[in-house]
C-alpha cells in the first residue's frame, strides 16, 4: 500500500475481468480451440493444421491492437461465420476464482462496484453471466469506445460515472492496461498477481487482500 492511499475517499471499485474474476479458461476454449475446430471444419484440414494457421494469424496481430481482443473481426477475417453459436457452445467452460463471490458481496454493501475490462461485451455476456447483478456499471474498451484499455479509456469512465479518479479502485491482472494506465489519471490501482512473481507494494496474490485493505 502507498502511504497516500485513503480507504474513505473511495466510492468505486472497478474490476478487470479476465484473469481478474473470471479463470482463462473460457477464452482458451474459444481462441484455441473452439475456432481451430471451426475453420478446420470450414477448410477441409486436420486440427492441427487448422490450430497452426489461426495461431500464425494471431501472432501477425498481436495484443496490442484491438483486433487481438476482437471475436468479430476474427471470424469475419477467418470467414467462420457468426461467433454467437462458437461462444455459446463454450459457455460451460466459464469458471470463478474462488473467493470471487464472496469480495463481491462484501465490497457490494460499501463500494458501487464496476467492471472495467479490455473483452468485449460479445465475451463478457458470457464471462460475467452469473456475477453480473454485482456491478452497477460494465464498461468494455473495445465495445464501447474503440479503444485498448489506456488512460484515455478510464479518465472516460470517470466522466460516465461522474466520478473523480482519486475515488476509484481499480484492480487487475495485467501490469500495462491494469496497473500503470489507470495509475496515471491517478486512479488507486493494484496489479493482482496470483503467482506472485513480482514485489511491487500494489499488487496483490488474490482479491481476498483487496477486501482487507478496503473493510477490515
Amino acid at each position: 500500500m502507498t502511504d497516500t492511499f485513503n480507504p474513505g475517499d473511495v466510492k468505486v471499485v472497478s474490476f478487470d475481468a479476465e484473469g481478474t474474476l473470471v479463470t482463462p479458461d473460457f477464452s482458451y476454449a474459444v481462441w484455441f480451440e473452439a475456432i481451430p475446430q471451426r475453420y478446420a471444419e470450414i477448410n477441409g484440414i486436420d486440427l492441427e493444421q487448422a490450430r497452426k494457421a489461426v495461431e500464425e494469424e494471431y501472432r501477425k496481430v498481436g495484443d496490442q491492437r484491438l483486433e487481438w481482443y476482437d471475436v468479430g473481426y476474427w471470424f469475419n477475417k477467418l470467414r467462420l461465420g457468426m461467433p454467437a453459436p462458437v461462444l455459446n457452445r463454450c459457455k460451460s467452460q466459464v469458471c470463478y476464482y474462488p473467493e470471487v463471490k464472496e469480495v463481491l458481496e462484501s465490497l457490494g454493501k460499501r463500494y458501487k462496484l464496476v467492471v472495467a475490462s479490455g473483452s468485449t461485451r460479445e465475451f463478457l455476456k458470457h464471462l460475467l453471466h452469473e456475477i453480473e447483478p454485482h456491478f452497477g456499471k460494465i464498461y468494455s474498451s473495445i465495445t464501447d469506445y474503440r479503444q485498448l484499455k489506456t488512460p484515455k479509456f478510464y479518465s472516460k469512465i470517470c466522466q460516465a460515472m461522474r466520478i473523480e479518479p482519486e475515488q476509484v479502485i481499480h484492480i487487475g491482472d495485467n501490469w500495462q492496461f491494469d496497473f500503470l494506465a489507470p495509475s496515471k489519471i491517478g486512479i488507486q490501482a493494484f496489479h493482482l498477481d496470483r503467482k506472485q512473481q513480482t514485489n511491487h507494494e500494489n499488487s496483490l496474490a488474490s482479491l481476498l487482500q483487496l477486501k482487507v485493505h478496503l473493510i477490515d
